[in-house]
């Protein structure tokens, strides 16, 4: 028997809050997506003036990240990435078209050595992406230890 951990949506907009003031802080115009262990999204956040674009690439972010259990930008880190060229796993991001992204911004939620779900950024740089979804990431944790109200 195993226990399963999920998010709800009130743990989503505490994640989603903070992740936006981190965007805010740092001048960028995110798009942020908070998804359950099976890869669906519990809540999505598009920042006034953010990309069009960014609904779907924070989506698809969000969906690898959990689906595979790994932050996306592991993928193509060298020189062991997986989906860089001449590795075991290029061109993964063919598998489930439009959905699956070997980019930077999708992060797995884990609690308790469990992925319950992850959070996807689309709009800025890699290392704002990255910015971002570590502010939702440590508001998680600061959520799971009792330090944020739901």
């Amino acid at each position: 028997m195993q226990t399963i951990h999920r998010l709800t949506l009130e743990d989503a907009l505490v994640l989603l809050r903070a992740a936006e003031a981190e965007a805010e802080r740092i001048g960028v115009r995110q798009t942020i997506c908070i998804a359950d262990d099976g890869a669906h999204p519990i809540a999505l956040h598009r920042m006034t003036g953010a990309r069009l674009t960014g609904v779907e690439i924070a989506i698809a972010k969000a969906f690898t990240a959990a689906g595979h259990q790994r932050a996306t930008h592991l993928f193509n880190e060298p020189p062991n990435g997986p989906a860089l060229p001449g590795n075991e796993a290029f061109g993964i991001q063919q598998m489930h078209p439009g959905r699956f992204t070997v980019f930077v911004g999708g992060f797995p939620i884990v609690y308790q050595g469990q992925v319950i779900g992850a959070v996807g950024v689309s709009g800025g740089n890699g290392e704002q992406d990255k910015a971002v979804g570590a502010a939702a990431l440590a508001a998680f944790e600061e959520l799971v230890a009792g330090a944020v109200p739901a």
